[in-house]
Parts: structure tokens; sequence; C-alpha cells
């Protein structure tokens, strides 16, 4: 048991640390200011994701082949018959004797992907490395997502040049369009359903956003389910 004195209203080392020490009222009060500032946070969010689902698009002119497991796929082909695809430019190259750590990272807090494809998204992983390389890094890292090897200038074309990125794309019929793209800090955030979703030129789809008309809406909460409940659910594309 401890004999360190606790101040009720000041400040006491812990592991090296200086922390402040209050009573429960004083930190009830402290956390009331800190969930406000939050929920200014959460709505600046919902209106950037708004913002974005209203910025212009680019149309994807060339075509681009990329290599899996069955052999070769169209960009079209990567959206599986979707509406939009999320890419994430994996920095795996060949032969690599380090795989990026930061990318691995964002490999690990992947969601399941039956969420994502209850929205008429798809998510796939690309990278420059051989196919046959990704899949062993796949299998070392216990991962099972749809991962291409890039044949072309497809990374270069699309703002990734020997770093990492994440593009976004919205596909109508056999026409592409290319709708968003980050880098750096800004896959800090992603791993979420919610927040790869807020991505996309559709949103998450619920009635409360702020989206272009036409955009396809059902009400919050009506379209989870637990991921091996999608199949066959009224109203949802898996």
């Amino acid at each position: 048991m401890s004999t360190r004195t606790y101040q009720p209203h000041g400040t006491t080392m812990i592991d090296g640390i200086a922390r402040e020490i209050a009573t429960k009222e004083i930190w009830q009060s402290r956390l009331g200011e800190i969930a406000a500032r939050e929920k200014e946070l959460t709505r600046a969010h919902d209106q950037l994701a708004a913002e974005r689902r209203r910025a212009p698009w680019v149309r994807v002119e060339r075509p681009y082949l990329f290599r899996e497991r069955s052999g070769e796929a169209t960009l079209v082909e990567l959206f599986q018959d979707r509406k939009q695809l999320i890419v994430y430019h994996h920095m795996l190259k060949p032969a690599d004797p380090s795989p990026c750590e930061g990318c691995c990272m964002v490999a690990d807090q992947i969601p399941h992907l039956a969420h994502l494809n209850a929205r008429n998204t798809t998510l796939v992983f690309v990278s420059k490395a051989p196919f046959a390389e990704i899949d062993a890094l796949q299998r070392r890292m216990g991962w099972a997502l749809p991962w291409y090897e890039t044949t072309d200038t497809f990374n270069a074309d699309h703002d990734v040049t020997g770093g990492f990125g994440l593009n976004v794309f919205f596909r109508d019929g056999p026409d592409v369009y290319r709708s968003y793209f980050t880098t750096g800090r800004g896959v800090e955030t992603l791993g979420t359903v919610w927040t790869l979703l807020d991505l996309t030129p559709l949103g998450r789809q619920e009635t409360w956003e702020d989206a272009p008309a036409g955009t396809p809406q059902t009400e919050p909460y009506h379209w989870w389910r637990r991921h091996d409940e999608y199949e066959g659910a009224a109203g949802v594309k898996t």
C-alpha cells in the first residue's frame, strides 16, 4: 500500500509526472468542460465531412491493371460491383527487408469489411511488391485484406510517390472518378467504420448527415448489423 500523501487541491508526482489531484466535484466540472469542447470538435468534424462530400471530383482517364492471386484486375474490378472504393497505398516494396511499421499499424486497425460493404463501399490495399510477397506478409501478420500488386503508374498518378497515401474513388458504371486523397497525419484517425465512411462521397448515408440531394440515406442505426448478419438483410448491399 502506498504511503504517499495526496493533496486534495494540489499537484502530486506520480510515476515521475506532476498530476493534479482534485475532489470529485472539481474533476466532474473539468470533465464537463472537456466534454463540451469534444462535442464542438465532433460537430466540426461533421461539417468538414459534409464539405468533403460536396468537393469536386476528377475523372480517371487511364486504364490501370493490378495483380492478385487469381490474376489481373482492372480498377473497375477493384470496386467489386460497389459504388465506392477506398485504396490504401501500403509502402511494401519488392524484396522489402523491413515493411513500413506505420503502414502495418494501419492494416492492424482496419475494421471488419462487412460494415463498409454494407454501405456500398470496398476497401483495398495496393503495393509495388509482387503479389507473392504481399501474400507472405499477410500470412505473417494474420491479415486477410483485399491487397493488390500495382503494375503501372497508378501510385504516382494519384500522388503516392515513394510514400503512403489513401485515395477514394466513385464508380458510375464503367466510369471512375477520384474524389479524395490524404497522406501523412491524415490517416492517423482512420480505422473505424465511421471515419472511413466519412471520407467517401456518400458518407455514412444516415438521415442526419448534410449531403448532396439524391444521396441514399437511412435512419441512424437502421443498417447496423453484427458483421456475420449482413447477408440477405433488407436494403443492405453486401
